[in-house]
């Protein structure tokens, strides 16, 4: 796919991206007393114990933190004063190719050296640093890393995994230049989708599968290319927050949430959005509801995107996503208890169960961002830091009429302030929420998502 990145630009984005991660990787490998690592891309997985067929390889994590390493039993070698090298595997069989590349950036800036099979890769090891321990392999293949004379304590440490995962939480430039690129892919796929559904003839609406297809289709990606499984949800399936089991019949249907994103150069991007159509079930009083409930949460997104400011606790925000959201229940006619009564009862929380956003880079859940417990009340948030310049994240608020959910909002003292038959007539959309990712600037954000979807 054609892409809007500047090469040059890229490449001395990239370059200062591997000196930053390298002096960074340095001061991790002295607090550890080692002098290298393995990052190992990855092995087969295979598919089950009764087959033969094995997933595509999704690269270790942190070996995506210096390039898309999409390569089985290849790897990237770190020693503090060395060039990083990357030990490509060019050993194939006429059973599968090589990945295509987004680019040649990374040759600058990193010594390439091809070797062939698992016992190239291991005759070019640091053999020195291994026998002595002062080597670490950081990988998910323990088979793997003992035939390349790594000993157990040194395969994947704990310690040194969680300082590797701390360097995560401040992107460089060069990762929010490809989080910015993957965000404008996304969004294509997004605009596609969405134009699709509201657009279609009710006799030709597509079905789920379809509109996933579609969505493919228009970022030029393969299933296993997307960063998660595209969430494609039409009408009650969106309160099945990850439905990813696509109704393949084409309905009649009035709503549609669709949760994707793409990626570029191994960075991803997570977007969410909820539309509405007109005719069949889209049209009414309850559609207009619906529409209103749509509306009113694009807004609410737009206005806790707002608050984003360095030294904010990001749990401050997801508990204000909360008051929010009780607001607009009461603007709606949803509810007519106060604000604070449908929070502080738990009513709000049953509505919208999941957290405000998390983390956002290599991982779609990147890590880093939750290294202290959330209140009780909040246990799915995967967000618990202070908000800091340079880190990426999603605000993704939203509302849902999930059945179990509402049968313990029911019980609540709180259900007699509530408007039942409103529920009701809401809950055949499924839910609403709306998604997108920013980076922390000082006194505010940029949202990489908005110059491209509104």
């Amino acid at each position: 796919m054609s892409t809007t990145v500047d090469p040059a630009a890229l490449a001395r984005l990239y370059a200062d991206h591997v000196r930053a991660l390298s002096a960074r990787y340095a001061e991790v490998l002295g607090k550890h007393g080692l002098d290298a690592l393995v990052l190992h891309a990855g092995s087969p997985q295979k598919k089950s114990a009764f087959d033969d067929q094995s997933w595509p390889l999704v690269s270790v994590p942190h070996t995506k933190h210096w390039l898309p390493l999409a390569v089985v039993d290849s790897a990237v070698v770190i020693e503090p004063g060395k060039q990083p090298r990357v030990l490509m595997n060019v050993a194939r069989d006429f059973w599968e190719g090589p990945p295509d590349e987004e680019g040649d950036h990374y040759w600058a800036a990193l010594e390439r050296v091809e070797v062939q099979g698992a016992e190239g890769v291991r005759a070019c090891l640091p053999h020195a640093a291994i026998g002595a321990g002062r080597a670490a392999f950081v990988g998910e293949d323990r088979a793997r890393a003992a035939s390349w004379g790594f000993v157990d304590d040194k395969v994947a440490p704990a310690a040194v995994l969680k300082d590797l995962d701390a360097l995560r939480t401040i992107k460089s430039a060069y990762e929010i230049a490809c989080m910015r690129e993957a965000n404008r892919r996304a969004a294509l796929g997004h605009a596609a989708t969405l134009r699709a559904f509201v657009e279609a003839p009710a006799s030709e609406l597509p079905s789920e599968l379809e509109l996933h297809l579609l969505y493919l289709a228009a970022t030029a990606q393969d299933d296993p290319e997307t960063p998660y499984k595209n969430i494609v949800a039409q009408d009650a399936h969106a309160a099945t927050l990850h439905h990813v089991q696509y109704r393949k019949r084409r309905m009649s249907a009035g709503s549609l949430l669709v949760d994707a994103g793409a990626s570029y150069c191994g960075i991803e991007s997570d977007i969410t959005r909820t539309v509405v159509r007109t005719g069949a079930r889209g049209s009414g009083a309850a559609a207009d509801l619906f529409g209103a409930l749509v509306a009113g949460l694009d807004r609410m997104q737009q206005e806790l995107c707002a608050r984003v400011k360095p030294g904010l606790p990001y749990e401050h925000l997801h508990n204000q996503s909360h008051e929010l959201l009780a607001a607009l229940l009461r603007e709606l006619g949803v509810a007519k208890a106060s604000a604070a009564a449908l929070v502080d009862s738990g009513a709000t929380r049953k509505l919208l169960p999941h957290g405000l956003g998390h983390s956002l880079g290599i991982q779609t859940h990147d890590v880093g961002c939750r290294n202290v417990a959330p209140e009780a009340r909040n246990p799915f948030l995967r967000n618990t830091s202070t908000i800091t310049l340079g880190q990426c994240f999603t605000i993704e608020p939203g509302c849902y009429f999930i059945p179990a959910l509402l049968d313990e909002l029911r019980a609540l003292p709180i259900a007699a302030e509530l408007d039942w038959k409103a529920i009701e007539a809401l809950t055949p959309f499924g839910g609403v929420r709306i998604e997108d990712n920013l980076v922390v600037r000082e006194g505010g954000h940029e949202n990489l998502t908005r110059p491209f979807l509104s």
